[in-house]
């Protein structure tokens, strides 16, 4: 029997109708936990920089934090785009899989942890060369993790948010 190359093509992901090839269903905490932990990587790429950039030229706390939660989403997106790419997905589509798949997950940590990050008095005050403004930083994206988790893992067990990406692997 033979083989196009065709019959290797990745397949059309419709991401509104749960592309992942998984299907809705229970979803291990380890999973769930595994796909929080790279969403937490990215977002913790953009918000870190953007904390250290707003704050070394003095910006103001909301400045410092809309800088943080767009580099956030930016990227978040970037690394998920990265990854269903090498799965051989065009472009548009694995940009339609990523703001599908991470949207809700980013916007949930950048919500969580820059609340965390304002409401320890000085942090944001503190400079980038202080243990205040790192333990505050580090403590904020742990509380994030943890609120997150249960929320992907509930959207991964209909189908939806990385179950998709991971229906790609």
């Amino acid at each position: 029997m033979t083989t196009s190359p065709r019959d290797h093509a990745p397949q059309a992901l419709d991401v509104h109708t749960h592309g992942s090839g998984h299907g809705p269903g229970p979803v291990s905490w380890a999973m769930a936990a595994t796909a929080t932990l790279h969403c937490l990587t990215g977002c913790a790429i953009g918000e870190v920089l953007g904390m250290v950039i707003g704050t070394s030229v003095g910006l103001s706390d909301w400045a410092t934090v809309a800088l943080a939660v767009a580099l956030a989403f930016v990227f978040g997106y970037a690394l998920t785009m990265r990854g269903v790419l090498r799965a051989g997905v065009p472009f548009r589509q694995a940009l339609r899989v990523a703001l599908a798949t991470d949207t809700i997950s980013i916007a949930v940590m950048e919500v969580v942890d820059n609340a965390v990050v304002l409401s320890v008095p000085g942090a944001m005050e503190a400079g980038i060369s202080t243990a205040l403004f790192w333990l505050a930083l580090a403590g904020a994206l742990a509380v994030a993790f943890v609120v997150t988790l249960p929320i992907n893992r509930a959207t991964m067990s209909r189908g939806r948010g990385h179950a998709v990406v991971h229906g790609l692997h």
